[in-house]
């Protein structure tokens, strides 16, 4: 297994706006306040990024796999243009009623970036806004973290997630994130 570092990333409500009811066209792909300079900081800080996104409009018809690929190219340039870089997308287009392995809170879309990357996931974080994501890393074994942005503050207000570390944005859990890999890098410096 690799030893590189990642940070894997749910889409809507994380990195940008949730849509209503979902995003449909690129230009209704509109970023978070701070998302994507946070996803910059942790390219800068070496980290690779992964985005696991559930995607029903596909099963539902309401959004082609063509639109879905023009809406994840306008992320990419964003994240790109501020700085950072996005390695891996995977997306589940299948409704709950397909029953797959693949959308969350089943783990195979974390299980699919797990094989592309070659790494153990055990203390990857997971950084989503909804139950789904929360139970995806946690059957993936993954570090499960949840933003209130998105739908994170009902997430918070329907389910009991006290185990769960929980963060205001991405940035927020970026700045906490690279705060405690610094003091922990420091630490194994020593001292002389």
């Amino acid at each position: 297994m690799s030893s590189i570092k990642l940070v894997i990333l749910d889409r809507d409500g994380v990195i940008n706006v949730d849509g209503d009811p979902i995003i449909k066209t690129p230009d209704e792909w509109q970023p978070l306040p701070g998302s994507l300079e946070a996803i910059a900081r942790l390219t800068q800080a070496g980290y690779h990024i992964a985005v696991a996104t559930n995607q029903s409009g596909i099963a539902r018809n309401i959004l082609s796999l063509e639109t879905l690929h023009a809406i994840h190219q306008r992320m990419h340039e964003a994240v790109r243009e501020a700085g950072g870089h996005i390695d891996v997308v995977v997306f589940c287009p299948h409704s709950d009623a397909n029953e797959c392995g693949c959308r969350k809170p089943m783990p195979g879309m974390l299980y699919t970036v797990n094989e592309r990357l070659d790494l153990d996931l055990t203390k990857v974080p997971v950084v989503g806004d909804s139950l789904r994501d929360v139970q995806a890393a946690m059957a993936a074994n993954a570090r499960p973290i949840l933003v209130r942005t998105g739908k994170g503050e009902r997430t918070l207000e329907q389910h009991s997630l006290e185990h769960v570390p929980c963060y205001d944005d991405l940035q927020a859990f970026v700045d906490d994130y690279l705060s405690d890999e610094a003091a922990a890098s420091n630490n194994k410096g020593g001292t002389s």
